[in-house]
């Protein structure tokens, strides 16, 4: 990758990052022409050869793109210091959703980098999925009190449950078509109420 991409005005880098999103969420990796992300972008595909040396240099730039752009707006939302889990997932739904707003295709990407097959990526794929993607990893980083569950609850599979869960919403809505940020928003809302009326421990 070449320096040159970071010296650029953010309204391009983002110009750039959002057309690489599209098309390939869009299309398998091997049906996704870089001209066609060039022309999303608005730039000529020599210029986006000389920021990205490859296409499959571009797709895990794009893959850890979203990772970083992830994990900094978890952080910073405060969502790894709250005790409450429901609260830590509160703030998560907010900062995606956000995210969501200023990445129209991000979501549709990241399920569809998810289920990549194409020799060429699906090995560096499915390891940056399991660096995190991992319960163990993510739950080291939450500093939730165990006190607040019911008595005698699986907490590891709770949090499984509830991101298959996840999950499984996620990929339905991306398969209708343009997402509609604000029911997405609503619907986790009240999914949850749901998992917080089954797992919190009742006040005596």
């Amino acid at each position: 990758m070449n320096d040159k991409f970071f010296s650029l005005s953010i309204e391009k880098q983002e110009a750039i990052v959002n057309a690489g999103f599209r098309v390939f969420s869009q299309n398998s990796y091997k049906k996704s022409p870089m001209s066609e992300i060039a022309d999303a972008a608005g730039i000529s595909k020599s210029l986006l050869f000389y920021y990205f040396h490859n296409k499959k240099e571009f797709y895990l730039f794009l893959l850890e793109k979203c990772a970083q752009i992830t994990v900094e707006a978890l952080e910073k939302s405060g969502c790894y210091d709250q005790k409450d889990l429901f609260e830590a997932m509160y703030r998560g739904v907010k900062v995606k959703m956000e995210i969501m707003r200023r990445y129209p295709d991000w979501g549709t990407f990241i399920m569809k980098a998810f289920y990549e097959k194409d020799p060429e990526v699906r090995g560096e794929v499915q390891a940056s999925i399991e660096k995190y993607a991992d319960f163990k990893e993510n739950a080291k980083r939450l500093n939730f009190d165990s006190d607040q569950f019911i008595p005698g609850l699986d907490v590891e599979m709770m949090y499984q449950d509830m991101y298959w869960a996840s999950e499984g919403y996620l990929w339905e809505v991306l398969q209708r078509g343009p997402v509609n940020v604000d029911e997405v928003e609503k619907d986790f809302m009240r999914l949850l109420e749901f998992w917080k009326s089954i797992y919190l421990r009742k006040e005596e």
